[in-house]
């Protein structure tokens, strides 16, 4: 009974209203304010400061969320538990991935995986990388996914892969004429970038900056799916991780050129909450991203793409 009451607790302190916790739990709003009554009587502590306008935990009800939120990520994880000690690779799989590792990197380790686990139910979720190392440090998934992955309090980061950065253009443009292009080449060109914010531009910048190079922003944007879009109606060039532009290149919608002289790669990170037991299912998929996959399913699979 204390599972659910505990769930609604966390839902409640999260989204900041009764009626969205009522909403989160398919129950009226009284039911909401009925079971965190039901909490305090029952600890002999008051958890939350009801006001008309304002909401917020005591001091107490957020020591409180913190152990709600523990109780749940056992109770969530006990089938795991169980199947690991039979050393069953099987139950959920919860991943965060940024969009360019999800859509480019992650597609064929994951029909891998799935054909040799099928009993692993595994369930993706694309997210700026933000909110990954939140959503793992939280305990909302089981594993993230980011580039140029950065060491935080409370989480374990293994580096997988290093994808290189390549330049990209219209066929058209003068540079594709090239098979590989210096950066002081770039100088002056309009150039289409990733958001400031985002690791991949930050990187870019540093290099660009590093060899004196200015370039001209004429737009940018928070994924690699939208950059090639723009690049393809000739609006500039840009640098971007080779494996998201393979489809382009092969269908001839873009140019890929080699940086030369440089070797700028974009290293693709795993991270998990540290601390905390692998599950077999865990285990299998990090030996599936760092490729230690069988090989004629490879072969296999990649002749279907």
């Amino acid at each position: 009974m204390y599972i659910e009451t505990f769930k609604v607790f966390c839902d409640l302190a999260e989204a900041g209203s009764f009626s969205k916790a009522a909403a989160l739990n398919s129950i009226t709003q009284s039911a909401v304010s009925q079971q965190i009554r039901a909490l305090e009587e029952r600890f002999e502590v008051k958890l939350v400061e009801r006001g008309r306008r304002n909401f917020s935990l005591t001091s107490e009800g957020s020591v409180f969320l913190e152990a709600s939120r523990e109780i749940l990520e056992i109770y969530n994880h006990l089938g795991d538990r169980l199947h690991e000690l039979r050393d069953v690779v099987a139950g959920g799989l919860r991943i965060a991935s940024i969009y360019s590792i999800g859509m480019h990197d992650l597609p064929l380790r994951l029909k891998v995986f799935r054909q040799e686990h099928p009993n692993v139910e595994v369930h993706v979720e694309y997210k700026r990388s933000a909110h990954v190392y939140s959503q793992v440090l939280n305990g909302e998934v089981d594993l993230g996914l980011v580039a140029y992955p950065t060491r935080r309090a409370g989480l374990q980061v293994d580096i997988f892969d290093e994808d290189p950065l390549v330049l990209i253009c219209h066929p058209n443009h003068a540079l594709a004429r090239h098979q590989q292009v210096k950066l002081g080449q770039l100088q002056g060109e309009k150039f289409i970038a990733f958001e400031p914010d985002l690791p991949t531009r930050k990187a870019i910048d540093r290099h660009l900056r590093e060899h004196g190079v200015e370039i001209v922003h004429v737009m940018e944007f928070d994924n690699i799916e939208t950059v090639k879009r723009a690049v393809e109606i000739e609006s500039g060039i840009s640098i971007v991780p080779s494996n998201t532009v393979r489809q382009e290149v092969q269908s001839g919608a873009l140019v890929s050129v080699l940086l030369d002289g440089e070797k700028i790669c974009r290293p693709l990170g795993v991270i998990t909450k540290r601390n905390r037991p692998r599950t077999p299912a865990q285990r299998e998929f990090l030996a599936a991203l760092r490729g230690e996959l069988k090989a004629q399913a490879i072969v296999a699979l990649s002749a279907q793409e």
